[in-house]
């Protein structure tokens, strides 16, 4: 790639006044020789923030403001969307990253054909109650998707332009966008970055967030494996609570010809639940196998993402 390229560095704000001079500063001394834009999202912050970014009156950053506090996600859409360098480069604005890892990272995506590069944050600088909902992430991602990320929670990543326009974020998605890239068939590489500790403002993290993260993780994990073919979960959950309610009843029956009474047992109760359980549960799985073919039909959607075409003919 040559220097001349178009970077596009976004970097997502809340409250983090007394950090923006400084990360332009550190971005400005790590990107020397590239041509590169830094787009600041304004989550809506409630300190100073939009005046500091002002106040730099610097060529090469651009103030993105919206209007009301979306999340950290919705921040990065927004800057994905307006970025238009060919590489597209995300990190937070807390000073935790390091701008000075963004060459070596840029050099191996290019070399390796990637479509995306994260960091692994060596010696990381933040406390347990970040990191171990963090590792736990992790580690689940790991065993259920196969993708061995070491990282997934480090914000700072480059991207080829296609792989970061082709990525839908929202809620608390923005830690998973490894995960997201993977699933839309992006290759993949990691290698080691410096971490700082916060130095201005406070972390917005907290153990609230947690719940959200694992909602979020599954939902993705859902879509990783079953959003077109819904009646693949929804119908084996059904079947197999028919298929146990049907032998619970058929065990009954088999008492009630020997002359016993079953009326009033909570065995039977259970076998008529499970049975009604089951074909809800196989019904639900239609109607969804139903609206992912009008998803893809209705917007002419495909169900694969292109990564290239090459051709070899000559000129």
């Amino acid at each position: 790639m040559s220097k001349s390229s178009l970077l596009s560095i976004v970097v997502p704000v809340y409250n983090e006044e007394g950090n923006v001079t400084l990360l332009t500063e550190n971005i400005d001394n790590g990107l020397k020789g590239y041509n590169y834009e830094i787009i600041y999202v304004d989550d809506c912050s409630t300190d100073n923030t939009r005046k500091e970014v002002k106040d730099l009156n610097h060529p090469k950053v651009i103030l993105v403001e919206l209007r009301k506090n979306y999340g950290q996600s919705s921040a990065i859409a927004a800057g994905i969307d307006i970025a238009k360098g060919a590489y597209i480069i995300t990190m937070d604005g807390d000073l935790q990253n390091d701008p000075s890892d963004l060459p070596a990272m840029l050099d191996k995506l290019i070399e390796d054909d990637l479509d995306m590069i994260t960091g692994i944050r060596q010696k990381r600088q933040d406390n347990f109650l970040r990191t171990l909902p963090s590792k736990i992430a992790n580690y689940i991602i790991r065993k259920t998707t196969g993708l061995h990320i070491t990282d997934h929670g480090c914000a700072i990543k480059i991207f080829t332009a296609e792989t970061a326009k082709g990525l839908k974020l929202y809620g608390e998605m923005h830690r998973f966008i490894s995960l997201v890239t993977f699933m839309n068939g992006a290759r993949i590489s990691e290698m080691p970055v410096k971490h700082h500790a916060r130095q201005f403002g406070v972390s917005k993290y907290g153990l609230g967030r947690t719940f959200k993260v694992i909602n979020d993780l599954l939902l993705i994990l859902f879509q990783r494996k079953y959003l077109q073919k819904p009646i693949y979960l929804f119908g084996n959950i059904g079947l197999s609570f028919a298929g146990v309610g049907m032998l619970i009843n058929f065990y009954l029956l088999i008492l009630k010809l020997l002359g016993e009474d079953i009326w009033g047992r909570p065995l039977l109760i259970l076998g008529v639940m499970l049975v009604v359980m089951g074909i809800q549960f196989f019904t639900v799985g239609i109607i969804i196998d139903l609206l992912m073919k009008t998803y893809y039909e209705s917007q002419d959607k495909r169900p694969y993402n292109l990564r290239k075409v090459t051709t070899f003919e000559k000129i």
